[in-house]
């Protein structure tokens, strides 16, 4: 399955000759696949903008070169073919970092999984020390599964909090304040692979769009509830993350001139009501107390009024935000990630209650309100999914 050697010799393309537009076409259906699970002939008419008549003789094309394989499905009611990447033994490396975790996901070309592994971080740990017990990790991974170094195309991290995508370094204001200054460079240095790095909240909105249920739609909001919050912003099928990489920091979007101090220093901010550090607080003297997330979700599950109560403030906090960030942007869905969306309608319905009283009546009644369906994981296979998408894969390759 994985072999090793020298790197295969491209055919030399004339440019602007036919050869050089086939060459061009080929390359762009390849990218939209590397962007997604599998995608149907007729999405990937509409992503490309080539015909359809194009994209099959591509897609045949791909399929006799062994680069990608074909299924039946149904789409819309109508018989569809769908197309996704071979797997040519080429691996990506997702891992997410959070506040007393590492999840490590190792996922072929074609999207499946092939490993994954979490580990437990103490609190505050030293941001040195889990690069270290990452890369120590991933190295066992890797030869148990059998996979040889030169298989790996590059590792995605994902941090909490607010990266310049420009320097590659993490900045202040994270949720883990062990990490800033942290750089691409200090990451290599560990993992001794290419890599890539994205806040959690980005790629929990990559996730949903690659992954999931919503492949398809083209404007989504990934709001990441925990210790901090924060949003990925998925724009007419692509990403948005601003000029330096900051947008989405919604964490700290002031609710109330005189709330609460938060850690970027403004007060009242959106953290400072609905994080699950606030939420942990608030119950810290209730008949029954939370110390963890885990806590919160169980009582609330049980129907505990106090715990009840404070997810339902919170939830109608974030359901207002959500609001303004939809009446700016008019998304198809908003999914909510983090650790709380194992509540399911406990935490959704009163998101949508705030949704609905502050956004325009027909926004708030066209956008859908749904828990991620991949809970912790999302961060790590959307690194995992960052990395597959800026390979670029030449089919004219003998």
């Amino acid at each position: 399955m994985y072999s090793e050697g020298a790197e295969p010799q491209k055919r030399r393309i004339k440019p602007g000759s036919q050869s050089a537009l086939k060459a061009f076409n080929q390359r762009s259906v390849t990218q939209r696949l590397l962007g997604s699970a599998s995608l149907t002939q007729a999405e990937l008419s509409r992503a490309t903008g080539l015909s359809t008549a194009s994209i099959s003789n591509i897609v045949r094309a791909l399929v006799q070169d062994g680069i990608a394989e074909t299924s039946p499905t149904i789409s819309s009611g109508r018989r569809a073919l769908l197309v996704r990447l071979s797997n040519n033994g080429a691996v990506s490396v997702g891992i997410d970092f959070g506040r007393s975790h590492v999840r490590i996901v190792i996922v072929t070309l074609d999207y499946r999984i092939v490993a994954e592994q979490t580990l437990s971080l103490e609190i505050r740990y030293s941001a040195l020390h889990a690069l270290s017990l990452a890369a120590e990790r991933l190295d066992a991974m890797l030869c148990e599964f059998h996979i040889p170094r030169t298989a790996v195309l590059g590792v995605g991290v994902g941090i909490p909090g607010p990266i310049n995508l420009r320097s590659q370094t993490v900045i202040h204001g994270n949720v883990l304040p062990e990490w800033i200054g942290v750089s691409v460079s200090d990451i290599e240095n560990h993992m001794r692979f290419p890599v890539v790095i994205d806040n959690d909240a980005n790629l929990g909105a990559l996730c949903e769009v690659t992954w999931g249920p919503h492949s398809s739609t083209e404007n989504l909001i990934f709001i990441k509830v925990g210790t901090g919050i924060g949003a990925g912003l998925i724009i007419n099928g692509r990403q948005f993350k601003g000029a330096l990489g900051l947008s989405g920091e919604v964490g700290h979007i002031p609710t109330s001139e005189h709330g609460l101090l938060c850690r970027c220093g403004n007060r009242g901010c959106l953290e400072t009501v609905a994080s699950t550090r606030i939420m942990i607080e608030r119950l810290s003297l209730s008949e029954h107390p939370s110390s963890t997330t885990a806590d919160i979700v169980r009582l609330a599950l049980d129907g505990d009024s106090e715990t009840r109560r404070v997810v339902e403030d919170a939830g109608f906090a974030i359901g207002r935000m959500a609001a303004i960030l939809s009446d700016v942007l008019n998304p198809h869905a908003v999914v909510i990630g983090g650790p709380l969306s194992a509540m399911g309608e406990v935490f959704l319905e009163p998101i949508r209650r705030g949704l609905n009283q502050y956004a325009m009546p027909l926004i708030s009644e066209t956008t859908t309100v749904t828990a991620s369906s991949f809970g912790d994981r999302a961060e790590a296979l959307g690194a995992a999914a960052l990395v597959l998408s800026q390979q670029d894969i030449h089919p004219f390759v003998v």
